[in-house]
Formats: C-alpha cells, sequence, structure tokens
C-alpha cells in the first residue's frame, strides 16, 4: 500500500510544484529564484530541462513505466503526457503578456524529458 501511495504522491506534488512555477511566471513574479536562474547562462533551459525530466520520471514512475508503441518505437505514457503538457503550456505564452513562446523552451523540455525517460534502473 505505502509503494502505490508513493507512486500518487510523487507525480502529483511535483506537478504540484511545476504548476506553481508557472503561475508565478505567467503572473510576472519574478522573485529571487527567477532572477538568479536568469543570470546563469542558458538557466531558463537548464531548468526547463530538469523539471520536465524529473516530472517524466516521477510520472513513469508512477504509471509503472507503462509504454505504447508509436512510430515503431515505445515511448513511455509519462513522456507523452509531460511532452504534451509542456507544448501546450509553451503556446498559451504566446498570448499572455508577461511571458515569450519559444521554441527553444520546448526543445529543452524534449531534452530533459528523454535523458529522465531512459529506463536505466527500474524503481520497485
Amino acid at each position: 500500500m505505502k509503494l502505490l501511495n508513493l507512486r500518487i504522491i510523487l507525480p502529483l506534488s511535483f506537478f504540484l510544484f511545476i504548476s506553481f512555477i508557472i503561475y508565478l511566471a505567467d503572473t510576472a513574479d519574478y522573485n529571487f529564484a527567477f532572477r538568479v536562474i536568469g543570470h546563469i547562462p542558458n538557466g531558463d533551459k537548464l531548468l526547463h530541462g530538469l523539471l520536465y525530466g524529473v516530472m517524466a520520471l516521477l510520472l513513469n514512475y508512477g504509471l509503472n513505466f507503462k509504454s505504447k508503441k508509436i512510430f515503431g518505437f515505445n515511448i513511455q505514457v509519462g513522456a507523452i503526457v509531460v511532452l504534451t503538457f509542456a507544448g501546450l503550456e509553451e503556446i498559451t505564452q504566446y498570448w499572455l503578456p508577461s511571458r515569450t513562446c519559444d521554441f527553444f523552451d520546448f526543445v529543452a523540455d524534449v531534452v530533459g524529458v528523454t535523458l529522465f525517460s531512459f529506463k536505466i534502473v527500474k524503481f520497485n
């Protein structure tokens, strides 16, 4: 029962954390953390890859690393969900005056999700 709870709590908690970060960015609440990341060369891209990669890892864990065959490749369902979310979130930035829709942010998301979705260790 405890393992089942972790499979739900970990991805849900991290999704809420990322949602909070998105909310802060959407409302132009550029706090200390945003300013620090802004001073790191390519910090925004690195953080995109890290956050969405970890989110994919946790969701894949929560879904027991379930995968679907798409175009001949086994792709983890969590990775598909996270990339869909990341793509939609990036597109919505086009209509928000406090945000910038950036294709390379999405590329960083894809790289992070891909790196964190390799099945090197299976948690069971």
